[in-house]
């Protein structure tokens, strides 16, 4: 029997924030994006809820490395050194060696960043195996295709069970809570880019998925009509980006009105509880500063 389950990973006491994706065929047993640390013993306790332990896991998939997806990978090595972790080769290195990602997040969280994602442990090499984009995996009796899908990261790929018609996209297609009436994008420095990103929602598309799979937060139906909400608001927010850089006296003055902006939406559409929740899930400030990124480097290329 194939079953897919959600283990709501409870973020820093928070529900419906990050959702890892218990995946059990013919035996053979796997998780897409374990989450942070911080989280990890909510993880093991989601699998003894469901009859397993952390020793009856086969296979980490990564859609990519960030750490609210994948710090929790290097505690599931140690602790089951049998695991393979599968992950994008830009991203390899930084399972290997996370200081860097370390480094990088401490300056995007510098008072929070424990808080937030426990000890980040290393992947040891044997365990890593290197995608490029365009493989099938064969997890037990379920296939699962491959494909790289950059523009949230550089290191972004998306996992297609065929079978099943679900699509385990991570960060590609946005932050949508319970398939609510909003769809946020999750826009953090360094690397977006709004031109490839265009090619990953084709690349998804194509394969014409019934249900997408968010890390941020379950299932979202209808994922033609999903991509297309989210890619206007995904551009709409560049241009909002882009106008607040042009009439802000500073880019911390551009940063509040941004986000002010961004907060309201979300309110008119979902109240003010559900809007702060999405606000902390994707961290509106970070959106900004992806964009601000990403408008500086195309006017410089432009240039």
């Amino acid at each position: 029997m194939n079953n897919i389950s959600i283990l709501d990973l409870n973020w820093v006491g928070r529900p419906r924030s990050i959702a890892a994706a218990l995946l059990e065929s013919g035996g053979h047993r796997a998780i897409i994006d374990p989450g942070p640390e911080s989280t990890y013993a909510t993880l093991r306790e989601g699998l003894v809820a469901r009859g397993l332990s952390v020793a009856q896991l086969d296979v980490v998939l990564l859609t990519h490395i960030h750490l609210d997806h994948a710090g929790a990978s290097g505690s599931l090595v140690r602790d089951n050194p049998r695991i393979t972790v599968y992950v994008h080769q830009l991203g390899a290195q930084h399972m290997l060696d996370p200081s860097k990602l370390l480094a990088s997040a401490a300056r995007l969280w510098p008072d929070t960043l424990h808080r937030l994602f426990g000890d980040t442990l290393p992947v040891a090499k044997e365990n890593l195996r290197i995608l490029e984009g365009s493989e099938t995996l064969t997890l037990g009796t379920r296939k699962l295709e491959v494909a790289y899908t950059p523009g949230h990261a550089s290191h972004h790929v998306s996992y297609f069970d065929a079978a099943e018609g679900v699509a385990f996209v991570g960060d590609t297609t946005g932050i949508r809570i319970d398939n609510a009436p909003y769809i946020l994008p999750a826009t953090p420095p360094p690397d977006i880019s709004l031109e490839v990103w265009e090619n990953s929602f084709a690349t998804i598309l194509a394969r014409r998925p019934q249900r997408l799979f968010l890390t941020h937060f379950g299932y979202s139906d209808s994922p033609a009509v999903h991509i297309a909400e989210f890619r206007q608001r995904l551009h709409r927010w560049a241009d909002l980006a882009s106008q607040c850089l042009q009439s802000a006296a500073s880019e911390s003055e551009a940063k509040e009105a941004f986000v002010a902006r961004a907060r309201a939406e979300m309110q008119d559409l979902l109240g003010p509880e559900e809007a702060e929740h999405h606000a902390f899930t994707a961290g509106l400030d970070l959106s900004f500063l992806g964009l601000a990124r990403y408008l500086r480097k195309r006017a410089e290329a432009t240039a």
